[in-house]
């Protein structure tokens, strides 16, 4: 029973248009992977398995559904499941005892978890019948990948779609969209300026046209898939990694949409007395000290606290200067950078993994290093990070760092090694007090009462009310019967 009067994640059936969705899966082929089954691949059907060893990871075809999972094999063509797709970085580059264990994305379709926040906000939609792909647009307003996994889960449906992001992000989001999405909608700025994004929102719902906006900032949706999903898929590599006597210590996260860092709630259900990171940049450090500004860590976002994310429950706040990042993709990718991690002792076994991290993934890491110098932790403790998505989005961006810098050669690898790897220290780092939770919580009723539409005693209970967070994960099984009816309708018909 839902104790929370608030419906988070509205399940209520329209038959009608329930009719129009499941002859449009008829139609498609469509068959739904429940939560359970993307976070245990073992549960998926046998002819499943077999239709994936002909299709590639990135094709438009609805099998590929099942593989918005974490555990699908590192192949680009056919690939079955495996255990979860992670590495772990060693002290060679990490400087610090911990293991540092970092997810890896790039194994989704679309090459970034974010198809997976997609499918949490859509499919609650769809297998209710309260977005009908046959009459109605799909929107999907983002900082960059997660508007292309709800393009690639709209072409999936036959559905028009239209994906909002910032006109500043790399050219290799645009060039795929323009080849999925049905409409790309360029607003000012970059990754910071997420409410242009809404603003945009608001003017496609007062046009008049018949569409559906997924907003992944409040969507519960992506809290919920991240929670289930990614939480367990953390779990599962905890359970494999951790040696007897070594500590979980943290889940280091950049806020974003507010999603992927709700796999800490999990978490910390599992270990209450590990801790939560947020991760932000130190040119926007909304959180850490309400600040505002431009950066290039593509897809955060920020000046705004999303609506999904549980600010109670995180304990720290990580401000990341942009340049670290930026140097970090080129030290990963250039082969004088590589040479010099080779000479500091990284094995060439590291070294063909160094591609798996994106701006935003080598940001998550430095943010667990600084967690992990800050608490003085040693090889007896574990913290784990997220690499959203890998450096195949940024190929523009190490041309462009080239063409405004010069080439990277080994004298400025050097330069970078000592500053922004060994140079790494705890500065820009907020342990947040119940007040200071209550302050960030706070700066939500700007954005979200004020502006967008969200009631002032909802505002209070995701505060006060334990309830409220609570039952979010207790949507996660209704929703698998849901999905499982609707594809016993898909197959009957």
């Amino acid at each position: 029973m839902m104790n929370s009067k608030f419906n988070l994640i509205d399940l209520t059936i329209q038959e009608e248009a329930l009719e129009n969705v499941v002859k449009r899966a008829k139609e498609r082929g469509i068959v739904i992977p429940t939560l359970a089954q993307m976070k245990n691949p073992a549960l998926i059907p046998d002819d499943v398995k077999e239709k994936l060893k002909e299709v590639g990871l990135w094709d438009i075809d609805p099998v590929n559904l099942y593989r918005i999972t974490w555990h699908n094999e590192p192949t680009e063509t056919g690939g079955s499941f495996n255990g979860a797709n992670y590495m772990v970085l060693p002290e060679e580059i990490t400087g610090v005892k911990a293991k540092v264990i970092a997810l890896c994305g790039k194994w989704f379709p679309t090459g970034a978890h974010k198809v997976g926040a997609a499918f949490g906000c859509l499919v609650p939609r769809l297998v209710t019948g309260q977005f009908d792909p046959t009459k109605q647009k799909a929107v999907w307003p983002s900082t960059g990948n997660y508007c292309r996994g709800g393009a690639y889960d709209s072409a999936l449906l036959s559905c028009d779609s239209i994906a909002i992001l910032p006109e500043g992000m790399s050219s290799e989001r645009f060039e795929w969209l323009e080849k999925v999405a049905g409409e790309t909608i360029k607003t000012p700025g970059s990754e910071s300026n997420v409410k242009e994004i809404f603003d945009k929102c608001w003017e496609l719902r007062n046009s008049g046209e018949d569409l559906m906006i997924f907003n992944q900032f409040d969507e519960f949706g992506n809290y919920l898939w991240h929670h289930e999903v990614t939480g367990a898929a953390i779990e599962e590599i905890l359970n494999q990694e951790m040696t007897e006597g070594q500590r979980f210590r943290g889940y280091i996260s950049s806020t974003g949409s507010g999603g992927t860092i709700a796999a800490g709630d999990y978490l910390k259900k599992l270990y209450p007395t590990s801790k939560i990171a947020a991760s932000e940049a130190l040119q926007c450090p909304t959180i850490y000290s309400n600040g505002f500004g431009e950066h290039r860590i593509e897809g955060i976002g920020d000046k705004h606290i999303p609506w999904i994310h549980n600010v109670k429950n995180t304990d720290m706040a990580v401000a990341i200067d942009d340049e670290a990042p930026m140097n970090w993709i080129r030290m990963f990718n250039e082969p004088e950078g590589l040479a010099l991690l080779k000479e500091n002792g990284v094995s060439d076994e590291i070294i063909d993994q160094l591609s798996l991290v994106g701006i935003s993934g080598a940001a998550n890491i430095i943010s667990a290093i600084k967690f992990a110098k800050y608490f003085e932790l040693t090889e007896n403790d574990v913290v784990v990070t997220i690499l959203t998505d890998s450096i195949d989005m940024y190929q523009s961006r190490l041309t462009e760092l080239n063409e405004e810098r010069g080439a990277f050669t080994d004298k400025v690898a050097y330069g970078v090694m000592e500053r922004y790897f060994k140079g790494i220290n705890t500065d820009y780092i907020k342990e947040l007090s119940y007040r200071d939770r209550r302050a960030v919580h706070n700066l939500k009723y700007y954005t979200w009462v004020e502006q967008q539409g969200k009631s002032y005693e909802e505002i209070l209970a995701q505060w006060y009310d334990d309830n409220y967070w609570l039952d979010i994960p207790k949507h996660a099984e209704k929703l698998d019967r849901l999905i499982e009816a609707f594809n016993e309708k898909v197959k009957a018909l």
